[in-house]
């Protein structure tokens, strides 16, 4: 078709110089034309077609897998189809022109096709955080090291057209130089092994709470890629982790907590061990008259007031509403220390929620400290200045 056109050209008395500029200009025309007329069909027709049978089905696979971005990214693939079916019918094989125009042509597809690829793999991704099964699993940095894996496949091919060697060339050079690949990539690759390991054993999900002091992290984790885990701390800060860290090193997730609904509480009061005495009967009246006395195995006068005040304080938290009742109640005596008796609390409050966590405690323990002198107890406390009066301690 090249000569045929060409020698029309000629005997119509243009050069041959001039003929071949002209044929190029009239291929590059009818080409531009077919182009925009199978691009305006795939945009007007295509496209809307599969969007509106997309729609139309129950699953909201294809709705993602198959969205607007990567049609019309597939439809960059008309100009490149075209081109390689046309070229070599308007050139001669002969012609340095066709094998130029070829070689633009192959790496533009290939530019394409990675293009959609990557974006076929952000639609994966999107589908598998939909996913109820697999949301909960860190795969984005596999996603990544997927994309990765297209992006220097498709550079590789088109060093290899550039330079008119093969494939295989190239991956024997870059063998050659793995140590190298191996020093440059080293975060990437040991970022993937870590999501990997971070997956199979279920250390780690976005959304979890996770405490690693080491780094400075103390909050929610709101991404996990192929290099960096984020954690978005409770002063609203962002700290960054490799993912590596989390295996080779030790860190807290909370996850547990929140899964069983119960926050645990574990606290003490120091009691003054001077207060702790035998009830005097006028108190023990008191405690029968508001049955505070039942589940004490003896109500006579060698009853302890401390003893009372334990099985007074298991009973409030078994009947507090906000008191997670299937979780451990439990009220106990430590080692005593120079500050006191120690006189822990141990249970778990209905839910995981910080602010009502925190009311509760402080309502607690405000009825602990207020019911103390009621059972005859004081809490320690180091004296200040004010409990001295002219070198005595002060008393009331």
């Amino acid at each position: 078709m090249y000569i045929y056109f060409t020698e029309i050209l000629k005997d119509l008395g243009f050069s041959q110089n001039t003929s071949y500029w002209i044929y190029c200009g009239g291929v590059s025309i009818s080409l531009i034309l077919i182009i925009s007329v199978f691009n305006l069909i795939c945009i007007k027709a295509v496209i809307p077609l599969i969007k509106r049978i997309t729609t139309e089905t129950r699953s909201k696979w294809d709705d993602i897998l198959l969205n607007e971005k990567i049609l019309k990214e597939i439809t960059f693939l008309i100009p490149a189809i075209v081109l390689g079916v046309s070229l070599p019918y308007f050139f001669s094989t002969q012609d340095n022109t066709l094998e130029f125009l070829l070689k633009v042509n192959n790496i533009y597809l290939i530019v394409v096709v990675s293009k959609i690829l990557c974006t076929f793999l952000n639609s994966l991704y999107e589908l598998s955080y939909k996913s109820d099964k697999l949301k909960n699993h860190p795969l984005k940095g596999i996603y990544q090291m997927l994309k990765i894996a297209v992006i220097c496949v498709s550079l590789i091919i088109i060093v290899s057209i550039l330079i008119n060697k093969n494939p295989g060339y190239i991956l024997t050079a870059l063998g050659a130089s793995a140590a190298v690949l191996m020093l440059v990539f080293k975060d990437m690759i040991m970022g993937l092994v870590a999501g990997v390991q971070l997956s199979a054993n279920d250390m780690l999900r976005p959304g979890d709470w996770i405490s690693m002091p080491k780094y400075g992290a103390d909050g929610d984790v709101i991404e996990v890629t192929l290099t960096t885990v984020k954690v978005r701390n409770w002063d609203k800060t962002i700290t960054t982790i490799p993912p590596y860290a989390l295996i080779s090193d030790s860190f807290q997730n909370w996850r547990g907590m929140k899964e069983s609904g119960g926050r645990r509480v574990k606290r003490s009061v120091y009691i003054d061990m001077r207060s702790i005495t035998f009830s005097t009967s006028e108190q023990l009246q008191e405690f029968k008259k508001n049955n505070w006395l039942e589940g004490v195995e003896r109500e006579d006068q060698f009853v302890v007031n401390l003893h009372v005040f334990r099985n007074y304080l298991e009973k409030y938290l078994r009947n507090h509403p906000r008191v997670n009742q299937h979780l451990m109640i439990l009220v106990r005596q430590l080692q005593p220390t120079a500050q006191g008796l120690p006189l822990e609390l141990y249970f778990f409050y209905n839910g995981t929620d910080w602010v009502p966590y925190e009311n509760l405690q402080s309502e607690i323990f405000e009825h602990v400290f207020a019911m103390l002198p009621t059972f005859g107890l004081r809490v320690f406390q180091s004296p200040m200045g004010i409990d001295f009066c002219n070198g005595q301690l002060y008393s009331e």
